[in-house]
């Protein structure tokens, strides 16, 4: 017999509706974020990024594809990986779906990540997407948007993530989480080799000529573009989470 709260189907119905009201407010207080994503002023860039793509070298304007706003997403594929991060790719299943979407009302999405374009290439062609994917190898976009560090600023606890120095569980140089630990092994390399990658979003826009940002996100931020999560949040356990559970799509064992 279950543990959990039972009820009339009255019962339920008062509780849902309460719930309900709860919800609108959440949605509406999501709204005005929204408002204020939008409001935060924007940042010229003038730095001549350059890019790896399937088409050859591009610059970051190349990446708008035509449209007047683009979306990045730091996906955590470092040079020494030899496969990308799990909880990167899960993030990432959803993009083929959803891009053309994006596409057709003026944001281009393409995914950055330090790897060379040979092992993105591979790894793309191993999950069946679609979507841009570029490679920053060399360059300095993943560092100036804070999503790669060096291994001096790891020795020295100078790392900058989400907007603070320190506190993060890739931080972490003793009692490393044993996510982390699992997930480094499943790329293929050390914890601290590892974690010298995060995720995270930026957003972009292209107006008179000229490039600006005005907009990141790291860490919990991805959550709202996880998909799974979302719809786990609305199944009767939640999250249910316990250790590492999510996988590469290719990598669950058949029910």
């Amino acid at each position: 017999m279950t543990t959990h709260t039972t009820g009339t189907r009255d019962e339920w119905l008062t509780a849902r509706l309460a719930l309900l009201a709860a919800e609108k407010e959440h949605t509406r207080r999501g709204d005005e974020l929204a408002r204020r994503r939008q409001d935060l002023p924007w940042v010229r860039i003038d730095k001549p990024y350059m890019f790896e793509s399937d088409a050859g070298p591009v610059a970051l304007a190349d990446l708008f594809q035509g449209r007047s706003q683009l979306l990045v997403y730091h996906f955590m594929f470092g040079p020494d990986y030899k496969a990308g991060c799990p909880s990167c790719s899960a993030i990432a299943d959803g993009f083929n779906g959803f891009a053309v979407h994006l596409a057709n009302h003026d944001v281009a999405l393409t995914a950055v990540s330090r790897a060379p374009l040979a092992k993105l290439r591979a790894f793309k062609q191993r999950m069946d997407w679609t979507f841009p994917w570029v490679s920053s190898h060399g360059g300095d976009f993943n560092f100036d948007f804070n999503v790669s560090f060096t291994e001096d600023q790891q020795r020295s606890g100078g790392i900058i993530y989400n907007f603070a120095q320190g506190g993060h569980a890739m931080d972490a140089t003793t009692d490393v989480p044993d996510a982390v630990v699992k997930i480094a092994a499943g790329v293929g390399t050390d914890v601290p080799t590892y974690v010298r990658d995060r995720p995270g979003l930026s957003a972009f826009v292209r107006e008179d000529g000229a490039i600006y940002h005005t907009y990141s996100s790291y860490g919990r931020g991805m959550d709202a573009i996880w998909g799974a999560y979302q719809w786990l949040d609305l199944a009767p356990k939640g999250r249910n989470e316990t250790g590492y559970w999510w996988r590469r799509h290719d990598e669950y064992k058949s029910a």
